[in-house]
């Protein structure tokens, strides 16, 4: 091994502490791995390196002895390059805890137990007015429950899951990653421990079926598309009576026949006909809850225009104030017209200046420039 001191093959101040001395060790062990590095001796010497400091610095007593007298402390000739394990010590039980995480396995003796039950997912759509007031509402969902022949049990009535041969019930084998050994979950029987020799001829061994149930769930006002409510244990149960998983139910709010939604806000497209847009005027406005507004038409309003209901909008979800309403006006231009009121337009027609239709006589003004700034470009070619 090196002579270099520990602190300095992990690259750590000899101040670091433990969460510092860990971080540093992984960061080389990943990068010097035997897995990552076939064929390689000097990555394996490196590897083997960061875990003898490792294995030295992140127990207190062996640091302890270390800073106080060097590699000589585990050495009892007072030489370096004893064992720094302990006597008769596997070396490689120190990395179980750190590459579980990147290779899949697991410290602990004990057996993993059954798994966690499946979570499930439930679409919901509701309406506009309902994602507005909220309500109390029942769902009926495909699930599993405990069957009632082996009463979860997945064996065949008289019978009892025995231990399993692989693992000896304990839920957990070895399994050799490079030159050190790791713990992972039993594959024969995926860590519970326990086979099924004579399953249930009902659920099959799986302990359950399927089924319906009915859940009364309360949908919360303000609520958008997209947004889930989580039901905490109400996902499938869990295998030979192990938790049960959760619900989620994604909602999608329908489109309304008036309204559109962005966020907490609701945008309403309004008609006003000719006459009122141009002489000003009340129109009457629906709101969410049922209720009517009515708002003022400036005279001479234009499509386009936006006007604002404060407070009209959607609840918040987290019980902030109500978003707003925003009426976008279209002026609507009268259809069907008898020759009586067609008379009387061409006769304003007749009498209307250049003041009444503004944006009209200034975009012909433009256009009128545009055509003869054409016509003096072409001359001067």
């Amino acid at each position: 091994m090196s002579e270099r001191s520990y602190y300095d093959i992990l690259g750590v101040a000899k101040d670091a502490d433990e969460k510092a001395i860990k971080s540093a060790y992984r960061k080389l062990a990943m990068k010097f791995h035997p897995d990552r590095n076939p064929d390689d001796p000097e990555a394996e010497a490196k590897f083997k390196e960061a875990g003898e400091a490792y294995s030295v610095l992140s127990d207190p007593d062996k640091r302890a002895a270390y800073d106080r007298y060097g590699k000589a402390a585990f050495d009892g000739s007072g030489g370096a390059g004893g064992n720094p394990f302990g006597a008769g010590a596997d070396p490689s039980d120190i990395f179980g805890d750190i590459f579980s995480e990147f290779f899949g396995g697991a410290r602990g003796g004990g057996r993993q137990g059954p798994g966690r039950g499946a979570d499930l997912r439930y679409d919901l759509d509701i309406s506009l007015e309902d994602a507005f007031s909220g309500r109390d509402m029942e769902i009926t969902l495909p699930t599993q429950e405990a069957c009632d022949r082996c009463e979860g049990s997945g064996a065949e009535p008289g019978s009892h899951p025995e231990t399993c041969p692989t693992c000896s019930g304990r839920g957990r084998v070895r399994v050799q990653q490079g030159f050190f050994t790791m713990e992972r979950g039993c594959p024969k029987c995926s860590g519970r421990g326990e086979v099924i020799k004579d399953p249930c001829r009902q659920c099959a061994g799986q302990g359950l079926v399927q089924t319906e149930r009915t859940l009364s769930i309360n949908i919360p006002a303000g609520i958008e598309s997209g947004q889930r409510i989580r039901l905490s244990g109400e996902g499938n149960p869990g295998p030979q009576g192990a938790m049960p998983g959760d619900l989620y139910i994604f909602v999608e709010v329908l489109d309304h026949a008036i309204f559109e939604r962005d966020g907490p806000n609701l945008y309403c497209r309004a008609p006003v006909p000719m006459v009122k847009a141009a002489l000003g005027g009340e129109i009457e406005i629906p709101t969410v809850e049922g209720g009517r507004s009515r708002i003022t038409i400036p005279d001479g309003a234009q499509t386009g225009r936006r006007m604002r209901l404060r407070g009209k909008g959607m609840p918040s979800l987290r019980g902030g104030p109500r978003g707003d309403l925003f009426v976008e006006l279209f002026v609507e231009t009268p259809r069907n017209l008898t020759s009586r009121q067609k008379e009387l337009l061409e006769e304003f027609c007749d009498c209307s200046g250049e003041d009444c239709n503004p944006e009209s006589n200034g975009f012909i003004g433009k256009v009128k420039k545009f055509w003869d700034d054409l016509t003096d470009a072409d001359e001067a070619r």
